[in-house]
């Protein structure tokens, strides 16, 4: 229900709601909110003097955001050797995103190939032209923005970044690590063992070909690193390290000025991080598994030591929605809901640069989500964008 408001400039009209239970910042109260196209306008507790939607006691959160999630490129191939266009492709994307609540949302773009994924450098660009597209034609639910995801052990990295990092729609640089036996792939036996099962190699072979790999990777990145660091920098863009595993990785990101540590495997890595001030990042699917799927250290043991600023939905959407609900209405892991809606909307925001969204108050962006709960389930009812219901 809309109505005129002096507080609304001229042509925009304001939106109530009521009865709901607002999550702020710092608390939960019941309460009534008003807004219009323009922002928040005013945010209450008690009865609305005025009528309005009633949500009948439901909550009222701040869009999600989300700084990390890989997801569009799981739309581009919806099955492998199977390749979809890319316009086609952040539609249906899009369409999971602000189901899952997320009203801002950093789609993490992989710069540079992998061995398992050459393609990576050949889909970029038309990923980026698409997202760009739909955007400034309207045709999207959720505000999207690029989050370029550098891997550092191509040589091809570096011209990748350089001809993407310029457009407007990327507002985010991270550097990864891909290779067997760093990071997040500890475990060098078990990629020579796939390795032998895949090709048919003898041990030998498939012993002398990893550490070839590795060198020549030791080389690339030696180069490659630097110049993405820098690229980040001139641009003014956050930098993020991911997967920090040693306490050297954590070392490395402070002397290149990054401030966040994305996805750390180690308690010992996010602790360090913690202790220089950097945010640091954990991925929601970790802790609804109850655990890493690469035998990393679990998201719940770092939010039992206080150690997690944003949770990331990484490969599951919907994950960040159950996941701040999970964290904040489960005692186990010692959080209030404010403090878990905090992780994945006003946090992330302020780590991006985004002072204008993330949290219910008056002169932010009317970014908002109207959530059930059944069974201990949230699910969205309506989501506004902008002041625009977009669900």
């Amino acid at each position: 229900m809309t109505y005129a408001d002096n507080r609304v400039p001229s042509g925009s009209a304001l939106t109530v709601l009521k009865n709901a239970r607002l999550v702020l910042a710092d608390e939960v109260v019941s309460g009534h909110i008003a807004f219009s196209e323009s922002g928040i306008v005013s945010v209450d507790q008690g009865s609305a003097p005025q009528a309005g939607f009633d949500l009948e006691g439901d909550y009222l959160l701040p869009g999600l955001v989300d700084i990390h999630t890989d997801h569009f490129e799981k739309h581009v191939f919806p099955r492998a050797h199977v390749r979809w266009d890319p316009l086609r492709a952040a539609m249906a994307h899009d369409a999971q995103i602000i189901g899952s609540g997320i009203t801002t949302v950093f789609d993490s773009l992989c710069v540079g190939a992998t061995i398992k994924n050459p393609e990576r450098r050949e889909i970029l660009a038309p990923m980026i032209d698409a997202l760009e597209t739909l955007q400034s034609g309207g045709m999207l639910k959720s505000e999207h923005l690029v989050h370029l995801r550098c891997e550092i052990t191509d040589g091809e990295t570096t011209r990748l970044t350089e001809e993407n990092i310029g457009k407007d729609i990327v507002r985010m640089v991270s550097v990864m690590e891909h290779l067997p036996g760093r990071r997040q792939s500890k475990d060098v036996e078990a990629y020579i063992h796939r390795r032998m099962a895949d090709t048919g190699e003898t041990r030998a072979v498939a012993e002398r070909e990893t550490q070839e790999l590795l060198n020549f990777s030791d080389e690339i990145s030696s180069k490659v690193r630097p110049a993405v660091v820098a690229l980040a920098h001139a641009h003014k863009l956050p930098l993020l390290s991911h997967d920090d595993t040693e306490l050297e990785h954590i070392d490395e990101a402070l002397g290149e000025g990054i401030s966040v540590s994305e996805f750390p495997c180690t308690l010992e890595a996010a602790r360090k991080a913690k202790s220089h001030a950097m945010h640091v990042v954990g991925g929601a699917p970790n802790v609804i598994r109850g655990g890493s799927q690469s035998g990393n250290i679990a998201v719940s043991a770092l939010l039992a030591e206080d150690l997690v600023d944003i949770l990331a939905s990484d490969y599951v959407p919907r994950s960040l929605l159950d996941c701040a609900f999970l964290v904040g209405l489960d005692d186990a892991f010692h959080a209030d809901l404010p403090a878990a809606i905090r992780m994945v909307s006003k946090t992330p925001a302020e780590v991006a640069g985004l002072s204008d969204r993330g949290e219910i108050a008056e002169g932010k962006r009317a970014d908002l989500l109207h959530v059930g709960v059944l069974n201990g389930h949230p699910f969205i009812k309506q989501a506004w964008r902008n002041g625009q219901r977009v669900l």
